[in-house]
C-alpha cells in the first residue's frame, strides 16, 4: 500500500495537482482564523457553546468553526451552495434555464455565470443579516458581541464577509481547475474534519478525568468503522439498467450498436435531504433562542428539542420527503427516455417512450426508497448516541448526518480521481484490485 501512495509523487502532474491542493487549503484555514473587526471573540463563543444544536450549529460545521469565531470566511461557501441549488431547481421550471440546460458547454458556461452572480448576491444579503444579527447578541455573562455597533460596523461587515465568500467559491474554482478533486466539495471537507482532533481532545480529557471508561471510547471507533463502511456501501450502490443501441449505417461505416447502461444509484440524492430537512427541524429551536422568555418559547424548546421523540420522527419522515423530491429533480426519466429514443437506444424487453419513462421511474422509485430509510436512520444516529451516551456533539456528528455523507463521498470522489491518474499512466491503483469498487468501468 506504501509503494502505491509512493507512486503518486512519481507523477509530475499529479504530484503538482496534489500539492496545489494543499496550497489552497493552507490558505483556506489562515482565511478561517482572520476575525471580522469590532468583535468581541470571547463573548461570541460564549453564546454558541449553547447553539450546538441548532441551525447556527449546523452553518458552523459546514465552514469549520470560522462562524463562531466571526472571521472573514464565516459565511463560507454556502451562498454558492445556496445559489447552485436555487438555478438547478429553476431549470426544472423556468423555459430559459431549460434551454440552457440543454445546450450543452455553453450553456453551462452560462449557468455557471449566472451562479456567480447569484453567489455574490446572496452572500451580501446574508453579510447584512449577519452584521445585525451580530449587533444584537448577548453573552449568557451580559457582555454584547458588538461592543461599538453602528452603520460603519454594519457595512465593514457586509463587504468582509461578502468577499471572503467570494474569495472561497475562487479558490474552490482553482482547485476544480488545477488541483485533484472537486474544489468546492473538498473545502467544506476540510471544514469538517476540522473539528475531528477537537472532537478526539474533548473524549481523551473525559478518559483521562475518569467520566467515560476507555472501553467505551473502543466501542465507539468499532461503531464509527461500521458506520462508515454502511455509508460506503450506501454511496456506491447502483441499480444498473441495461441499455442496447441499435446499429446504424451512415455511408460505408456502421454506428451504434453497443451495449450499455444506466447506473441508479441508491442515494442518488446525496446529502442534500438531509440539509433540507435539518433547516427546517432547527428553525424553531434557533428562534427560541433568541426570544425572550414565554410560553411559546418554552413549547418551542419542548416539543422541538433535539432528544425528543417526535422531533426524532419528524426529521426521519422530512429526510425520507426531501430524498424523493431531490432525486427528481436531478434524475428525470421522462429526460432520459427521450435522449435514448432519439439516440437509438431502448431496454430490452421495454417499448421506447413512455412505457421506457414509466420502468425507470419506478424502479427509480424501489432504489430509492432503502437510500431513503438509510438516511434517516444515519440522521438520528448522532443525537441516539448524545442522550444515550452523554457524547459531545463535536463527537457524535461524525457518526451520522450531515458529516459522515460528505467526509465518505468527497473521500471517494477524490480517491476515484487520482486512481484514474495512476491507472492513465500505468501505474497500480491505490487498492489491490486496481479500481475503486463501484466505480469501474462496464
Amino acid at each position: 500500500m506504501l509503494d502505491r501512495f509512493a507512486s503518486i509523487f512519481k507523477i509530475p502532474e499529479l504530484k503538482a495537482r496534489i500539492l496545489f491542493t494543499l496550497g489552497i487549503f493552507l490558505v483556506y484555514r489562515i482565511g478561517g482564523h482572520v476575525p471580522v473587526p469590532g468583535i468581541d471573540a470571547g463573548a461570541l463563543g460564549e453564546f454558541f457553546k449553547q447553539s450546538a444544536n441548532t441551525l447556527f450549529g449546523l452553518y458552523d460545521m459546514f465552514v469549520g468553526g470560522a462562524f463562531q469565531r466571526a472571521t472573514i470566511f464565516a459565511l463560507g461557501i454556502m451562498p454558492y451552495i445556496s445559489a447552485s441549488i436555487i438555478f438547478q431547481l429553476m431549470g426544472t421550471v423556468v423555459p430559459y434555464f431549460q434551454k440552457l440546460q440543454k445546450e450543452g458547454e455553453e450553456g453551462r458556461k452560462k449557468i455557471t455565470q449566472l451562479t456567480r452572480y447569484g453567489t455574490v448576491v446572496i452572500a451580501a444579503l446574508q453579510a447584512g443579516g449577519a452584521s445585525v444579527f451580530l449587533t444584537r447578541l448577548v453573552a449568557p455573562s451580559g457582555a454584547p458581541v458588538v461592543p461599538n455597533p453602528g452603520v460603519g460596523f454594519n457595512f465593514l461587515t457586509m463587504v468582509t464577509l461578502a468577499a471572503g465568500t467570494t474569495l472561497i467559491m475562487w479558490l474552490g474554482e482553482q482547485i476544480s481547475e488545477r488541483g485533484i478533486g472537486n474544489g468546492i466539495s473538498l473545502l467544506i471537507f476540510v471544514g469538517i474534519m476540522d473539528r475531528f482532533p477537537y472532537a478526539v481532545m474533548e473524549e481523551a480529557q473525559m478518559i483521562a478525568a475518569g467520566n467515560r471508561h476507555i472501553l467505551t471510547d473502543v466501542f465507539f471507533l468499532v461503531m464509527l468503522f461500521f458506520v462508515t463502511m454502511a455509508v460506503v456501501g450506501i454511496t456506491q450502490g447502483m441499480r444498473k439498467i441495461p441499455v442496447q443501441y441499435a446499429k446504424r449505417v451512415i455511408g460505408r461505416k456502421i454506428y451504434g450498436g453497443q451495449s450499455t447502461h444506466i447506473p441508479l444509484r441508491v442515494n442518488t440524492a446525496g446529502v442534500m435531504p438531509i440539509i433540507f430537512a435539518q433547516s427546517i427541524m432547527f428553525i424553531p429551536s434557533s428562534v427560541a433562542t433568541i426570544l425572550p422568555e414565554s410560553g411559546l418559547r418554552d413549547s418551542l424548546q419542548i416539543y422541538f428539542d433535539t432528544n425528543s421523540a417526535l422531533y426524532m420522527v419528524f426529521y426521519f419522515l422530512l429526510i425520507v420527503f426531501f430524498t424523493y423530491f431531490y432525486t427528481a429533480i436531478v434524475l428525470n426519466p421522462v429526460d432520459l427516455a427521450d435522449n435514448m429514443k432519439k439516440q437509438g437506444g431502448f431496454i430490452p424487453g421495454i417499448r421506447p417512450g413512455k412505457h421506457t419513462s414509466d420502468f425507470i421511474d419506478n424502479v427509480l422509485s424501489k432504489v430509492t426508497l432503502p437510500g431513503a430509510i438509510f438516511l434517516g436512520l444515519i440522521a438520528v444516529v448522532p443525537t441516539m448516541i448524545i442522550s444515550q451516551f452523554n457524547v459531545s456533539w463535536n463527537f457524535a456528528s461524525f457518526y451520522g448526518g450531515t458529516s459522515i455523507l460528505i467526509v465518505v463521498g468527497v473521500a471517494l470522489d477524490t480517491l476515484q480521481q487520482v486512481e484514474s491518474h495512476l491507472v492513465m499512466r500505468h501505474y497500480d491503483g491505490l487498492m489491490k484490485t486496481g479500481r475503486i469498487r463501484g466505480r469501474r468501468r462496464m
